[in-house]
């Protein structure tokens, strides 16, 4: 490792010293505590049985779990070793699961025990992965994950630069199969920078750990709140009645919010007098009356943002009363043009392609080339996502372009023609088309427009069945509606924007 480079195990090692008697994780689920010292002599621990294992400098370290204490100090090991983690969205099918580790190939897996038979039952299509342990107490047909941290935390060091791979994170699927975003080390810091100073975080806060640990807002919010020497506060599943509990006992200080989270937590704290007064900062995506309601409630502060999972999560951030609607202004390092399809910068005001360039721009996708090569032409991350800048240098979205068309139901990432894709293997399915619309509780909600072939029946819960047995359920439409034909272009293609001002 060189002079300028810095590691998230490094931010480990530090924190052990600085902080070290400070709670560095709370475990709810098993009413655990561990500190900044202890969580460094675990992370060790399993540095050095994965080290002897054979775990090496870039090898891949798969885990498909809940969010937990040993999910995020498999995050800390592998740093340790420079491997790099690839957490599986367990919301995903066992295909699509298997065709995640498929294409980054782990040589070893870390499993949830309900999440065991699904596993077991693709074992035979994985041929990369040479151990699988469980991250549970029920070992279930793997081995324990117990066992590697029976030794002295003594591993061999590793260079390891800011400039390494860290995790793959898995975005939706554009093109009917999801790609692999790697994320540096630096890519980490740079994000857990821009969180700290946008919260103004303190060793004091506390975060609620909801969000989980696949996704990169909620890996981010996790070592963000470590960087700060805050307190993690871990809840292995979202309850909100558990929730409001959690925020009144520790003074829950942060969280990152999907809606319906804030609104489950507002009703929650309503029906059981839980005080959530200290909640002081949430950021994320919500309705504005949620917003209103929760800033009314606590005197807290709502941050709204735009980002990606290729840009670590932030590029532009503020507060939400400064410009309501808007997604803030660009955060440090952030360098953000507003393009034409030529690559030329629109004048301020109009519209144009979000493009990125600084330290938060991810590595690039995973064994694609070509897709990287694109995005990343002419010197600038190019987002996919349109948005303007007003006189004042707020960011305003405005959708996705057209090929990158995406629905955000519940803040998951939803492509429609991976959705489409599914809904045309039906038999009795001629043409489809999948959109976006409106939804009071996911803020968002998916919805298929269908026309059948000649004589053929099908009622909308049985499409609904039928995709949802097929991909992860989040991506099975909420609504259906069959028509006699579908508007059409010039050139005989589905008219997407007729589709959406007719059924939308």
């Amino acid at each position: 490792m060189g002079l300028y480079d810095v590691t998230f195990y490094d931010l480990i090692t530090q924190n052990a010293v600085v902080y070290g008697g400070y709670s560095a994780w709370y475990e709810a689920d098993d009413d655990k505590t561990v500190s900044f010292s202890q969580f460094k002599d675990m992370v060790d621990c399993l540095a050095a049985g994965l080290q002897k294992k054979g775990i090496k400098k870039g090898d891949r370290i798969g885990v498909l779990g809940q969010n937990s204490l040993a999910y995020f100090t498999l995050y800390g090991a592998a740093a340790a070793l420079g491997a790099v983690m690839l957490p599986v969205n367990w919301r995903l099918s066992a295909e699509e699961v298997a065709f995640n580790l498929n294409d980054c190939e782990p040589v070893i897996l870390f499993v949830d025990p309900e999440f065991q038979e699904m596993i077991s039952g693709v074992r035979g299509q994985l041929p990369s992965i040479q151990g699988v342990y469980s991250l549970g107490v029920d070992k279930g047909p793997f081995e324990e994950m117990a066992s590697l941290f029976k030794n002295e935390g003594l591993f061999e060091p590793v260079d390891v630069a800011g400039t390494d791979g860290f995790v793959i994170i898995h975005t939706a699927a554009v093109a009917g199969r999801p790609r692999g975003a790697l994320l540096s080390h630096g890519n980490l810091l740079c994000a857990n920078l821009v969180l700290n100073y946008g919260f103004n975080l303190g060793s004091g806060d506390v975060h609620l750990n909801l969000l989980p640990l696949f996704h990169v807002g909620g890996l981010f919010m996790a070592t963000n709140t470590f960087q700060a020497g805050a307190q993690n506060i871990n809840m292995r599943k979202f309850d909100a009645t558990k929730a409001v509990d959690l925020i009144e006992k520790f003074k829950v200080s942060i969280l990152f919010d999907f809606s319906p989270i804030l609104s489950s937590i507002l009703d929650a704290g309503e029906k059981t007098g839980k005080n959530i007064g200290s909640l002081r900062a949430v950021m994320g995506l919500d309705t504005p009356d949620i917003i209103e309601a929760y800033q009314k409630k606590t005197g807290g502060t709502f941050y709204s943002l735009f980002g990606q999972t290729e840009t670590s999560c932030v590029v532009t951030m503020g507060p939400y009363n400064d410009r309501p609607g808007s997604a803030g202004r660009p955060v440090s390092l952030a360098m953000v043009q507003l393009l034409d399809d030529n690559g030329v910068p629109v004048p301020q005001g109009e519209v144009g392609e979000i493009a990125v360039k600084g330290p938060m721009v991810f590595k690039g996708y995973w064994n694609l080339p070509q897709d990287t090569e694109a995005t990343f032409r002419n010197g600038w991350h190019h987002t996919g996502d349109l948005g303007r800048l007003d006189v004042d240098g707020y960011l305003w979205y405005s959708g996705r372009k057209p090929e990158k068309e995406l629905i955000k139901p519940g803040g998951e990432n939803v492509y429609p023609a991976e959705v489409e894709k599914v809904i045309l293997e039906h038999p009795v399915v001629e043409r489809t088309a999948v959109i976006g619309i409106p939804d009071p509780k996911w803020k968002e909600a998916i919805k298929a427009v269908c026309q059948l072939k000649s004589g053929q029946d099908l009622t909308p819960e049985a499409l609904i069945q039928f995709v949802g047995e097929r991909i992860a359920r989040y991506k099975k439409p909420q609504y259906v509606v069959f028509v006699t034909e579908m508007p059409e272009t010039a050139t005989g293609e589905i008219d997407r924007q007729k589709v959406k001002e007719l059924y939308g």
